[in-house]
């Protein structure tokens, strides 16, 4: 039974409208179709607020810091509201102890008087508050007192920002959450020890977005102008997770394709070899709105992960979104279990020669049967059947007061 008519407070991992889209507010966003959402954007901190006050995202929220206002904005959609909060102090240079534990208790307290002060603004005392991976305010449930609590964890800790306090906050969460829902077989086997009422809801994707790729009024970006055919392509954060030996071996031995990188890239992890590489090209990132016009111009989509402790918990949304736009799709065999979840219409490549051959073999299938069973894969794992799984695990475990 789907979850529906509730009031339910989702504390995002990002901002509602940030450059990169997030799980937290795709889950936001599907849950407000049928019940009525609050979206707690990540806070600025006051470091933030200094370093950012001339630029757009401040200017449009200087308004809700203010200390009278309730910090309630309205979106395009009528059951979702967006909760801005004040800045908060700045403290993960704190070591782990007393002192930095103190702060955070601040901090949250700060939080949950806007969010008491809004949600009461809206006459809501009985609610679901699900804390979308932000693990940085472990204890904030206990400062505005839902009525059931979920903890949804997305990724593995890598971030040595996020390590620093994480690990111990996210403890803390999961043991203390009524339910814990995990996008990964991995995690979701690791959470399990310490929560029992652990549940596993893979990421999915903004299938409808991506389908656009197929109409035939849709450009190329225009980045991908003068890019010599056939375009080998990847969208995402180039940084530590990718398996750069095998990318490089990959791009020599297909001098005549070119491989266009799209994304935010840490250099101290790319090797010397890929920067110069004649038939690679760093294009930075793309806003969301213009990724389908990027994913026009490709000929084949990759996702070359290396395979390691911390890739084999990942599911990533650009997988479901290459399939959506009708792509051939290429991934290093970094995650065994999306295999079950793909249906056949992924190549997975163990190591770089079978990387190459499924590059060639991609390049002639493109049958309108193939394209049409990559769409139909894309479909199954949508943020609409992922967000109905979701609520249907919640719903669930409800007390009768609030089923």
């Amino acid at each position: 039974m789907t979850l529906e008519g509730k009031f339910i407070v989702i504390l995002g991992n990002t901002r509602f409208d940030g450059f990169i889209q997030s799980t937290s507010f795709f889950i936001a966003r599907n849950l407000a179709k049928k019940n009525k959402v609050f979206f707690i954007e990540y806070p600025f901190t006051l470091k933030d607020y200094i370093q950012q006050r001339k630029g757009e995202e401040v200017k449009s929220r200087r308004d809700d810091f203010k200390i009278t206002s309730t910090g309630i904005k309205d979106t395009d959609m009528p059951g979702l509201k967006v909760i801005v909060c004040p800045p908060v102090l700045p403290i993960n240079f704190l070591p782990e102890g007393k002192l930095y534990r103190a702060a955070l208790k601040f901090n949250e307290l700060l939080l949950s008087s806007r969010i008491n002060k809004a949600l009461k603004s809206e006459g809501v005392t009985n609610f679901i508050y699900i804390n979308a991976f932000n693990f940085h305010y472990p204890g904030l449930a206990k400062y505005i007192k839902p009525s059931y609590t979920v903890y949804q964890c997305v990724d593995p800790m890598i971030v040595p920002y996020d390590i620093k306090h994480g690990i111990q906050s996210e403890n803390e969460l999961v043991k203390t959450s009524n339910l814990v829902i995990c996008t990964s077989k991995a995690l979701y086997e690791e959470k399990k020890q310490q929560n029992p009422n652990t549940y596993l809801v893979p990421n999915g994707a903004d299938v409808h977005h991506f389908a656009t790729v197929l109409d035939p009024a849709v450009p190329v970006h225009p980045k991908l102008n003068n890019v010599r055919r056939p375009v080998i392509g990847y969208i995402g954060s180039i940084e530590r997770r990718i398996d750069y030996p095998l990318l490089v071996a990959v791009v020599a031995a297909n001098a005549d394709k070119s491989f266009i990188l799209a994304g935010p890239h840490w250099p101290e992890y790319i090797p010397e070899q890929l920067l110069k590489a004649p038939n690679v090209k760093f294009i930075g990132p793309v806003l969301y709105d213009e990724a389908p016009q990027l994913l026009k111009g490709f000929d084949v989509a990759i996702i070359p992960f290396k395979k390691d402790e911390v890739s084999r918990t990942l599911f990533p949304l650009k997988l479901f979104e290459y399939l959506a736009a009708g792509k051939p799709v290429i991934s290093t065999d970094f995650n065994p279990d999306l295999q079950q979840y793909t249906e056949g219409a992924v190549r997975f490549a163990a190591d770089a020669n079978a990387f190459n051959q499924a590059i060639e073999a991609a390049l002639q299938d493109n049958a309108p049967n193939v394209v049409a069973h990559r769409s139909a894969v894309a479909a199954n794992n949508s943020w609409e059947k992922r967000t109905e799984s979701f609520g249907e695990i919640i719903n669930a475990q409800l007390s009768p007061q609030m089923a």
